[in-house]
């Protein structure tokens, strides 16, 4: 038997007397069983430029849309070349289009923003 230090933030701190061995399998036990209970939350990306025609974008939404009726997050980014970064305005369009082709089953978490060349927004899920 020892004597372990059970909650040492408390105050005062608590100490039992039990066998430190099987405290230990038990406690990794339990970290165990909350692991399995925990949902992560995959992000899934598309990739676009300013350029991608009409056609191609239907099928990156296609996608989109599959992956949130899995309950996948979807990140869009709009990635910009040469002097493509000149004209924001182009690539918010897309986005806002996007995001409006998806409505119906999606909320925009993060709306669109630069950060450096590319220009992101990430849709989640909606609740059920």
């Amino acid at each position: 038997m020892d004597l372990v230090e059970v909650a040492p933030n408390a105050d005062p701190p608590v100490c039992r007397v039990l066998d430190y061995g099987k405290f230990l399998y038990e406690k990794a036990k339990k970290d165990r069983e909350a692991r399995k209970s925990q949902t992560k939350v995959e992000i899934k990306e598309i990739r676009l430029r300013p350029k991608t025609s009409e056609h191609h974008r239907g099928f990156k939404v296609k996608n989109a849309r599959r992956w949130l009726t899995e309950g996948k997050k979807v990140r869009v980014r709009i990635r910009f070349r040469g002097r493509e970064i000149t004209y924001p305005e182009i690539a918010l369009h897309d986005l806002k289009a996007i995001a409006t082709e998806l409505s119906d089953l999606s909320t925009i978490e993060q709306s669109p923003m630069m950060e450096g060349r590319t220009m992101l927004m990430t849709l989640a899920p909606m609740k059920k």
